[in-house]
């Protein structure tokens, strides 16, 4: 894989996304859950709200790059409420 920059970063952010990946398989097998309805009007699941908070997350740090002149750290911030958002109330 020397086509990549495996960087500390990067590693890190594929160890916490496979982290959240087997924590989300694990949680659906022992509590199994049922779909609820949420402020999109539409039936999700925990994994459904992990996927919308991953993909929201990736728009909010591009825009970030993209728009602001502050440190990135500033929109682990903004994600991590999005995060808490999306599970709370979707």
């Amino acid at each position: 894989m020397d086509w990549m920059a495996w960087t500390g970063p990067t590693a890190t952010f594929f160890v916490i996304i496979a982290s959240l990946l087997i924590t989300f398989t694990v949680l659906a097998i022992k509590y199994p859950e049922t779909p609820r309805v949420g402020v999109l009007g539409i039936e999700t699941t925990r994994g459904d709200r992990l996927f919308i908070t991953l993909l929201g997350s990736a728009f909010l740090n591009l825009g970030w790059l993209g728009l602001v002149d502050a440190s990135q750290w500033g929109a682990l911030v903004v994600c991590a409420v999005y995060a808490a958002a999306v599970f709370r109330w979707v």
